[in-house]
């Protein structure tokens, strides 16, 4: 009888989320601009001209290229003002070596945890890079290409590591499509995930870590062979604030 319902106070539905504040909106499209190389190495940042493009005040294009300057994605300069990051080649390498310890750690972690779920994400991410290049969408295969670097972390379960990843996950990304012009490196890159994917399969940590050393090593020569295009940006620019 309806006198005798009990009522829980609780809706029995799902939590609304929250929608992103206009801030976060510009963060990530800025930080998307930069990540797929619409907005190009050492590019200058106008407030002003960002504001009119999006269609918003200066005030949340400021705090985005703030947090963006964090992340290490913008550099800002006294009286210069906002620039698109470049690297220099001893910035390169550093990252490069930052990329190989926690890597490293979360991947060996990350196995010994749970491969089969880990293996698991990681065959679905290539199932969709292959799908990607045959069907030649470079930015869709560089995407992915983050997310299975990514799930070493998401899969690892140290959050010191993912977070510490996460700080540069966006320039590191960044540095992937500034690489993708060159078509020998993606083909490798490739290779090595299907490589990788193949001996976290078996669970055998050193073999997917070797595969890695490979795959990061490489991709620190390739900087390395074209550091001009990448560091010319700098000349001239004074040390950013």
């Amino acid at each position: 009888m309806a006198g005798n319902t009990k009522i829980s106070g609780r809706l029995p539905v799902a939590r609304i989320k929250r929608p992103k504040s206009l801030a976060e909106t510009v963060l990530h499209q800025l930080r998307q601009s930069i990540v797929h190389g619409d907005l190009a190495l050492g590019q200058p940042l106008s407030e002003r001209q960002l504001a009119d493009d999006l269609g918003v005040s200066k005030t949340p294009v400021r705090e985005a290229l703030a947090q963006l300057r964090a992340e290490g994605l913008v550099l800002i300069y006294p009286q210069r003002g906002a620039f698109v990051f470049t690297l220099s080649a001893r910035e390169v390498h550093q990252i490069c070596e930052f990329r190989s310890a926690v890597e490293t750690a979360a991947l060996r972690l990350a196995i010994a945890r749970g491969p089969d779920g880990f293996a698991a994400e990681l065959e679905d991410i290539v199932r969709g890079m292959a799908t990607a290049q045959r069907q030649g969408d470079q930015r869709l295969y560089l995407s992915l290409d983050t997310r299975y670097h990514a799930a070493f972390f998401e899969h690892c379960g140290n959050s010191y590591l993912r977070d510490s990843y996460e700080r540069y996950v966006g320039k590191i990304a960044a540095l992937r499509t500034h690489l993708a012009g060159k078509p020998l490196h993606t083909k490798l890159s490739f290779q090595e995930h299907r490589q990788m994917l193949d001996t976290i399969r078996r669970g055998d940590a050193d073999a997917t870590i070797a595969v890695l050393d490979i795959h990061i090593g490489r991709t620190r020569e390739t900087y390395s062979n074209g550091i001009e295009d990448i560091a010319a940006a700098d000349k001239g620019i004074p040390e950013a604030s």
